[in-house]
């Protein structure tokens, strides 16, 4: 019943509630963002959601699209300023993703949604993960983040596809927000250190993910 009605009831109103509270540090870091980032202070991109449908994730950007003589983006930790780490660091990047829960295309929590290019790496048995809506947070990145293995990872998001109960949620919940004032496990960006395509053995994918 939870799982079925009342995840996405709680979960957009509590959205709705963030988002009116934080209207002035939103515009507050889309201006900062703009000055620091050198142009769009937002990083969207596409990421499968519910049934694998796509939409387009909303994040503040931590990155810049400084580019060499050649046109080729320099290397992360280039672009990567002290802006952009002090987001990741306190989680701001995040705050857009609000506006993706507000329009039903995510939830407070759920398996993270990662890049489209992904999905062909997956096995039929973690392509499941999709059978919820993906979540600001979750119970890999609780339990570990960008220390699991990719197996570790999807098994913890379908586990949580299998148990998710509003206890569980609450749980993960409090976790994040300690993680968030500790800054654990924050600043590494959304990929795992090696990349699904190479820990599997298949050619990297077209699409990359430069932001967390």
């Amino acid at each position: 019943m939870y799982k079925k009605y009342f995840k996405r009831i709680i979960g957009l109103v509590f959205s709705l509630i963030s988002f009116v509270i934080l209207l002035p540090l939103f515009l507050v870091l889309i201006c900062l963002g703009a000055i620091m980032m050198r142009g769009n202070p937002l990083f969207i991109q596409e990421r499968p959601g519910l049934n694998e449908k796509r939409f387009k994730l909303v994040k503040f950007r931590t990155m810049s699209n400084q580019k060499d003589a050649y046109g080729k983006l320099l290397p992360d930790e280039v672009r990567l300023n002290k802006y952009g780490k002090f987001l990741r660091a306190t989680s701001l990047d995040e705050l857009p993703e609000l506006l993706n829960i507000i329009k039903g295309e995510m939830a407070i929590i759920g398996p993270r949604p990662l890049a489209c290019s992904y999905l062909q790496y997956y096995t039929e048995e973690e392509r499941h993960r999709h059978d919820v809506r993906p979540g600001m947070t979750g119970l890999a990145q609780v339990n570990g983040r960008n220390a699991l293995s990719w197996e570790r990872k999807f098994e913890y998001d379908l586990e949580y596809v299998h148990t998710c109960t509003l206890g569980l949620d609450i749980k993960i919940i409090c976790q994040t927000l300690l993680k968030v004032i500790k800054r654990e496990g924050i600043g590494q960006g959304e990929e795992a250190p090696i990349s699904l395509s190479v820990e599997r053995r298949k050619p990297a994918p077209a699409e990359t993910d430069n932001n967390k």
